[in-house]
């Protein structure tokens, strides 16, 4: 089973297109993608919740920075590693 892999441009067409009034069936049939996909698009594009700032942040901005801190952790424990091998040196 092959995956599409959309653009953001074609993601935010569809969602300017949603949010203009249409509905998610025609958007589906018209541009040959699943209603349940169109349906995450609009779930990830909304507001999640607001920084201490008041910065507001979208579901795939949250998503995101989860993925960057688990990467930076990973990252810090091989920092660490290499550190006790050298240290040993």
């Amino acid at each position: 089973m092959s995956r599409n892999k959309f653009t953001k441009e074609f993601k935010n067409t569809i969602l300017d297109l949603h949010n203009a009034g249409k509905i998610i069936p025609e958007l589906s049939s018209e541009y040959a993608v699943s209603v349940s996909t169109i349906n995450n698009w609009i779930r990830k594009s909304k507001p999640v919740t607001t920084t201490d700032d008041g910065k507001v942040i979208s579901v795939e901005q949250y998503e995101e920075l989860i993925r960057k801190s688990a990467k930076q952790a990973e990252e810090i424990e091989i920092l660490k590693k290499a550190l006790g091998i050298f240290a040993k040196k």
